[in-house]
């Protein structure tokens, strides 16, 4: 699927679910002003909402949360700093079966190649297959039914399949380096986010609401899928999705450059209204399950929650990302 280039770019327990908690509040910020003539954005010991700086009245070193230090150019990098490569997924992937083609088309996804099985019964989806390919100039390459099947790896695809080409994922230096340079700069990073759809769900809402882009580990992670896809409604056309070797290093890398890590969970004991706005925003989302992982909580400056009905436990992911960057928005 494509994506960016390399130059562009859930159900828990209470207590630890995703953004949620029983009369608390959820949480934004807003980003550094790099605008010339608004002068060069504080270093983070110099902005008291910042932990460098009250590690520095303190007298204190922030502490480092990483081997191979700031630059991050270490073995296993992939961070910011790292080198930027870019890299696609593992393949194309294959999109089989009448009803996921015709909705695939209908989504808009990008396709490499489209085929039909000879002998193919005509029925209605069938025929919307065509109409919808005729009206996107896309040619459909007729094989036998023991090719296709051959094709797909032997999937249920009822005479018909697309291939859809691999995703380029952009690099997570990228990503930061254009919220740095934005007015209103703002990261979105999942914490292993498995479901493709919440994956797809949170880049449809960062791009609505101004981010500049996405970041997902490379691992115990949703990939960018034909589902993800599909659920963006084609914001993965748009808005840079970078994927990181080590996410906890892109986090230190961001705090070091200026951003404030901002986590969503049940557990977070700040208020929406109590957190700074200032300064550049890295939001970090957490799994559907078990929320964000105690490295990653390491790493957050602020820990904020959502303020949800205490007869529902939590949001899942998806939801939670929507409604936590609709509140950045709106405090902008």
């Amino acid at each position: 699927m494509p994506g960016s280039s390399r130059r562009q770019g859930a159900v828990r327990k209470a207590g630890k679910g995703i953004g949620a908690k029983g009369n608390t509040a959820g949480s934004g910020g807003r980003v550094r002003r790099g605008l010339e003539g608004k002068g060069p954005t504080p270093k983070a010991e110099d902005r008291v909402y910042h932990k460098a700086y009250r590690a520095h009245q303190s007298g204190q070193r922030p502490p480092s949360r990483t081997s191979g230090g700031a630059g991050g150019r270490g073995p296993g990098g992939g961070g910011v700093g790292g080198k930027r490569t870019g890299r696609p997924g593992a393949g194309a992937e294959w999109v089989a079966g009448r009803n996921p083609v015709l909705e695939a088309l209908e989504a808009g996804l990008p396709v490499r190649t489209a085929y039909v099985a000879e002998g193919s019964e005509r029925d209605d989806r069938l025929r919307d297959i065509l109409k919808h390919a005729a009206a996107q100039g896309l040619s459909l390459l007729q094989v036998t039914r023991l090719e296709l099947d051959r094709l797909t790896g032997g999937a249920v695809h009822q005479g018909v399949a697309l291939q859809l080409p691999a995703f380029e994922y952009a690099h997570p230096d990228d990503v930061i380096d254009a919220a740095l340079d934005a007015d209103d700069g703002l990261v979105v990073a999942l914490d292993s986010v498995t479901d493709p759809r919440n994956l797809g769900a949170v880049i449809r809402s960062a791009a609505a609401f101004g981010a500049q882009g996405v970041v997902i580990p490379e691992r115990r992670s949703a990939q960018m899928t034909a589902a993800a896809w599909k659920t963006s409604a084609g914001a993965a056309a748009r808005l840079p999705v970078a994927r990181a070797t080590n996410l906890n290093r892109v986090l230190t890398q961001a705090s070091e450059a200026g951003f404030v890590i901002v986590g969503l969970a049940g557990d977070g004991d700040m208020a929406l209204d109590e957190l700074p706005v200032d300064g550049p925003l890295l939001l970090v989302v957490g799994s559907e399950g078990d929320g964000l992982s105690h490295l990653v909580r390491r790493h957050c400056d602020h820990l904020v929650s959502i303020p949800i009905s205490r007869s529902v436990e939590s949001l899942n992911a998806g939801v939670a990302a929507g409604i936590a960057l609709y509140e950045i928005s709106r405090r902008r």
